[in-house]
């Protein structure tokens, strides 16, 4: 006659074979304390991204422009009473390398570099245009070209001119009308490539 197990006996049967399955804890399972060469990797790991981290902030440092009002690849402001008035010489900004010429049609920036292969010009009154002394090239008030052999109009820099209101209207490379105008600055950093002609 065979007997079947009662399900105290399968419960208590099941605890058994858990109990033989899982090995009791020893001194090999226990946590151990980090040696002295983990802890040496441990530090060397960390001092390679420190190292890394700060490599990479003195890199963004130097590498952003970092420009202030008043010097080249910054803005420079000038008040309205400052500016040649329309028909007269343009007048040279050296510490921002730019004209501020103010034609019939506007104010305009012009960058004091040639098109052609980087001279200096210059403005020849008698001829009431700027004259490349290197190759040449001539270039009206406004820094259209005339002719010689640079192969575009001269680039100029984004004027802003602001109003009595406060606000600011811009400029993109196109004279700027300053009636009224309190203040205009321009921007060196925003230079303005000159059309090519022909």
């Amino acid at each position: 006659m065979t007997t079947t197990p009662t399900v105290k006996g399968k419960a208590a049967a099941a605890q058994t074979s858990a109990a033989k399955a899982a090995p009791a804890p020893s001194a090999e399972n226990a946590i151990k304390p980090i040696n002295r060469r983990e802890f040496l990797y441990y530090i060397w790991g960390a001092s390679v991204a420190l190292l890394t981290a700060g490599s990479g902030g003195l890199l963004i440092w130097f590498a952003l422009p970092r420009f202030r009002e008043g010097e080249f690849g910054g803005v420079f402001p000038i008040e309205a009473g400052t500016i040649p008035a329309v028909g007269t010489p343009p007048k040279r900004i050296d510490a921002g390398r730019f004209w501020l010429s103010h034609t019939d049609k506007g104010v305009v920036a012009i960058s004091t570099v040639c098109t052609h292969l980087g001279c200096l010009y210059a403005w020849v009154t008698t001829n009431n245009r700027f004259e490349c002394p290197c190759h040449g090239s001539k270039f009206t008030a406004e820094g259209k070209y005339i002719e010689g052999p640079a192969p575009r109009n001269l680039d100029v820099f984004a004027v802003q001119v602001v109003t009595p209101s406060g606000t600011t209207i811009h400029g993109e490379g196109k004279p700027a009308d300053v009636s009224g105008a309190t203040e205009i600055r321009v921007d060196t950093g925003r230079k303005i490539k000159g059309d090519t002609h022909g």
